[in-house]
């Protein structure tokens, strides 16, 4: 069934974005000598890693701010959590990396400046197995250790920064013209941003491409994961430009890594070369049998933990670092159908997904597309919700460890009229999961919708430990900043409602809101200075973006 045709007014949103990232991320585009980076490079004088990772932050809070980003607890921490694994066992174990998923169901992935790396839902719907996913992380990830990016800074260093402020512009002028005939305007006058895109495209050198194959297999195979997975991925990609199967439309990502016969072979080959130098290992895990391949002469899988564990432990106790967390996580299954579902355009079109999956198998749908369909009900009311609760039951029956499936029970029998058995789940799984980021968040917004001062008072409870580590948390920020206000605690709510607008991509109007908090006549020494701080550091993103044009539109409304 060919997928239903795509609103006119998303078709040109796309289009500006498309135009925005690419223009903003062409740095990994430019030329660049194969090895390692030149030691003589300036590179590193154009932009120091904390303004790489300034701009970094600034394309996600923009992509965030329209709508393309998706941010979900258990996504983001199964995301996260396998980028982490693969960055640590890369050439540059030290880099900070952030990865995020975006909803197109496009096939893509891009690195940009300061170790920021997205991957699009249509991706994960795509491939197989976790093992594809961490493929394409692992090169990702060889383009931010080699410099690419920043190395095509260098070479497009009189207009690339301009360009991309430029481009952002683009977008929220689009954003603002709904549609309009002056959203034709806006498309026409990207169209020469566009041809560049696609110059830069064409001249993604085989050098930079080979690299990252050659590092990010070996990052890969010192992670635990299938080397085949990066051959496989090429492979799927290559057979999805030829038969356009899925449904979906040419993957983007061919067209910015180019995949043919030859490339495929060398990641076959690496794959073969690497398999004689290691040892398959196979343990039983609750729920099967997992494999990983494992290299006993890489220093990364022998040596002991450094100085930073415990000091005090003999060398026969300490755990190797590479063992700490190695290969699939085991909730790739998960992960994918709950990305299908958060990334659905409407709920009829996830029914009639889920009806053709059903359809096409003979034994009907897997316990994750199970799972999937559940939460797909779940979005559909209170009717929905308690027949997504019968479903989720028997689920968790059968699966009584899975994180996922409990969750969703729990929301669903708070949202399905059992608040006090959702609550008692909650409390269970926090018990026995203390400072678990999707425990906490899940429980904290049924807590929200759940109102009154006592379940805001709990939420904050459970929520204040984490806010050290949630500072570019949006998702946090929104949650703690509910459960603030519904405790009574407004300078708190306010705070964390002005955090969550910046990190949503407003800092115009982040910097209004602490403004006025300060002018409150209750508010005490300790939060007047973290509000002072925050304001001096927003105030000058709020000054650039005005000296570029690009204002707030919802502040222009008002």
């Amino acid at each position: 069934m060919p997928p239903a045709p795509v609103p006119r007014n998303r078709r040109l949103r796309t289009l500006l974005l498309t135009a925005a990232l690419t223009l903003a991320l062409a740095a990994p585009l430019a030329h660049a000598q194969d090895g390692l980076p030149d030691i003589g490079s300036s590179a590193g004088e154009l932009l120091t890693p904390a303004r790489q990772a300034e701009y970094g932050a600034m394309m996600q809070r923009e992509l965030r701010n329209y709508g393309y980003l998706l941010d979900d607890p258990l996504v983001d921490d199964w995301l996260q959590t396998m980028g982490t694994r693969l960055g640590s066992n890369s050439a540059q174990p030290r880099q900070p990396y952030t990865f995020f998923m975006l909803k197109d169901r496009q096939i893509n992935a891009f690195a940009t400046l300061g170790g920021f790396i997205g991957v699009n839902a249509g991706l994960v719907l795509t491939v197989e197995r976790e093992d594809e996913v961490a493929a394409v992380l692992s090169h990702e990830i060889a383009h931010v250790t080699q410099q690419h990016v920043l190395r095509g800074v260098e070479r497009a260093q009189r207009d690339q920064i301009p360009i991309l402020l430029g481009m952002l512009a683009a977008v929220v002028a689009a954003q603002q013209a709904g549609g309009s005939s002056s959203g034709d305007a806006t498309a026409a006058a990207i169209t020469s941003g566009m041809g560049l895109m696609q110059q830069r495209q064409i001249n993604y050198t085989r050098s930079n491409e080979s690299e990252a194959d050659r590092l990010g297999i070996r990052t890969l195979a010192r992670s635990g994961y299938d080397v085949d997975a990066m051959a496989g991925f090429f492979e799927r990609m290559s057979a999805a430009m030829r038969g356009n199967e899925g449904g979906y439309s040419t993957p983007d990502f061919l067209r910015t890594h180019p995949v043919n016969t030859t490339r495929i072979s060398e990641a076959k080959s690496r794959a073969e070369q690497m398999k004689k130098d290691t040892v398959l290992l196979t343990t039983q895990v609750p729920g099967g049998v997992r494999q990983e391949r494992v290299n006993p002469a890489d220093p990364a899988l022998s040596e002991p933990l450094s100085r930073r564990g415990n000091p005090l432990l003999p060398l026969s106790l300490q755990v190797p670092l590479g063992q700490l967390s190695r290969g699939p996580s085991g909730n790739f299954d998960w992960a994918r159908e709950r990305l299908r579902v958060l990334s659905a355009t409407t709920p009829a079109e996830l029914t009639r997904e889920y009806q053709g999956l059903a359809r096409s198998q003979p034994q009907g749908l897997t316990p994750a597309q199970r799972y999937g369909a559940a939460l797909a009900e779940l979005r559909t009311g209170t009717s929905g919700a308690a027949s997504a609760a019968r479903e989720l039951a028997t689920l968790l029956e059968a699966n009584p460890d899975n994180l996922w499936i409990a969750l969703a029970l729990g929301e669903a029998e708070s949202r399905s009229g059992q608040p006090a058995k959702a609550n008692a789940r909650f409390e269970q799984l926090l018990h026995a999961r203390p400072g678990n980021r999707p425990v906490a968040l899940t429980y904290a917004q049924i807590l929200n919708e759940q109102g009154g001062r006592s379940a805001g008072e709990r939420a904050q409870a459970m929520l204040r430990p984490l806010l050290s580590q949630s500072g570019n948390d949006p998702v946090f920020q929104q949650r703690f900043a509910r459960a603030s206000e519904l405790a009574g605690d407004t300078n708190r709510a306010s705070e964390a409602y002005a955090e969550a607008a910046f990190l949503n991509g407003r800092p115009e109007q982040a910097l209004m809101q602490l403004q006025a908090l300060k002018r409150r006549p209750d508010i005490d020494y300790v939060t007047r200075a973290r509000v002072d701080a925050r304001i001096e550091a927003i105030t000058p993103s709020v000054l650039e973006l005005r000296r570029q044009g690009i204002n707030d539109p919802e502040l222009r409304r008002r």
